[in-house]
């Protein structure tokens, strides 16, 4: 590498007030931003009478935002763009076509039209995530763990949002996607009129197309995106399906009614902020592996949980769901945090946008997989089989925290 991990000894910030206002501005440019992520996915009850979906096409309206997210994602890792271009400049261009995609499904008839738009909302949004991650960065040195948690937090809110304007605005689903179309819009607004780097840039870059096998190449990064591909086996589908399996436990439990069923999948989503701020706080005070160590045990332990108390009373399923929803994002940003810690300072953008690629890639089978489990093994043991995944992350950390590259985490707390 020709640019050596930050040094663990990092002065304190020297602009805290602009600090506090680029995570607030941030904040806001995630939760408006990535609200269109399940835009789609939250309103799949009226979409299958509206355009007769099927299981199959109702799964294929969240992977095709995945896969549109990581080919996104890799185009911008190939060509540098996070370190080559205007990190506000790249994030409204990925605001505006996303909002763009996801209003186009208001003259969308069938599945047919929708599968791609959700592709090219997913596409624009890999310019709106690693962006504001790198963004973040530049703010802080000493507490970047709480600082990229917060932000995670706000991509738990906003992937959360849809599920609350379909609560309190009923079954119409075009209310939801007008919404949050104009919720992404005011994201690129805010990106490009209020934000600017902080004190600590990056190194500059120049383009380099191997920088990808380079990134690849780093011990430390390697083993910290192997442990965000176990997180990430498990987050997505467990938000994509949530919503699905506590209506058939309302049904089970003999109720007439599923309005609460959004009302429920929101805080579930939501608890996901509390928990990101939390993952922050730890990881920057207690030491990145074994917070995210700690948090991804709890995580894998509820989504055993949560299927043995399926048909029980639908509270005793809520708490355990909200536990889950706190525990599954808490150590995301963390992750992501390791990854500006050890990699080539001049290409952080680059290894955090590749990091995110190869991350939601996976999300695409595990997707796929939780309604066929469903179908095979029912709701009591389809959620199980994400476990597997938090258990190989925290291997990962375990590991990681083992080795020299340990120093440079958290101000040398590993």
């Amino acid at each position: 590498m020709s640019s050596k991990p930050m040094p663990t000894s990092a002065p304190e910030y020297e602009d805290p007030a602009g600090r506090r206002r680029a995570v607030a501005l941030l904040g806001l440019t995630l939760i408006f931003g990535m609200s269109t992520w399940f835009s789609a996915s939250a309103v799949i009850p009226q979409l299958r009478s509206v355009w007769n979906l099927s299981d199959h096409s109702a799964a294929w309206l969240t992977i095709a935002v995945q896969l549109g997210f990581v080919a996104g994602a890799l185009l911008s890792s190939a060509f540098n763009l996070a370190d080559l271009v205007s990190l506000r400049k790249v994030v409204l261009f990925g605001a505006m076509g996303a909002a763009a995609a996801n209003a186009g499904l208001l003259v969308t008839r069938s599945s047919a039209w929708a599968i791609p738009l959700r592709f090219a909302t997913g596409f624009f949004l890999a310019g709106v995530y690693p962006p504001a991650f790198k963004l973040m960065a530049t703010w802080t040195r000493s507490g970047r763990g709480t600082a990229l948690g917060l932000l995670a937090g706000g991509i738990s809110l906003g992937s959360a949002a849809p599920h609350l304007v379909n609560a309190l605005g009923g079954l119409e689903w075009r209310l939801v996607v007008i919404v949050t179309s104009v919720l992404t819009l005011l994201a690129g607004a805010i990106a490009i009129s209020l934000l600017h780097e902080g004190p600590f840039p990056f190194a500059r870059a120049v383009f380099d197309p191997r920088q990808i096998r380079k990134v690849l190449s780093n011990r430390g990064v390697r083993l910290a995106t192997l442990g965000y591909f176990g997180h990430m086996w498990e987050l997505f589908a467990m938000w994509a399906w949530f919503a699905t399996f506590f209506t058939a436990e309302l049904a089970s439990d003999g109720s007439d009614s599923m309005s609460g069923v959004p009302l429920a999948t929101f805080a579930v989503i939501a608890m996901g902020a509390p928990g990101c701020w939390m993952g922050g706080v730890l990881g920057d005070r207690w030491g990145r592996t074994k917070t995210t160590a700690l948090m991804m045990t709890i995580s894998g332990l509820c989504a055993v949980t949560i299927g043995l108390v399926f048909e029980g009373p639908p509270w005793i399923v809520l708490v355990v769901g909200l536990v889950w929803g706190f525990s599954v994002i808490s150590d995301s940003a963390q992750f992501s945090t390791m990854v500006t810690e050890l990699a080539d300072q001049a290409y952080v953008g680059t290894a955090l946008t590749l990091q995110l690629a190869l991350g939601f890639t996976l999300t695409v089978a595990t997707i796929w997989l939780i309604p066929e489990l469903e179908n095979a093994l029912t709701w009591r043991w389809a959620f199980a089989f994400l476990a597997p995944g938090p258990a190989l992350g925290v291997l990962a950390m375990l590991r990681l925290r083992s080795l020299p590259e340990a120093a440079h985490l958290a101000q040398g707390r590993g």
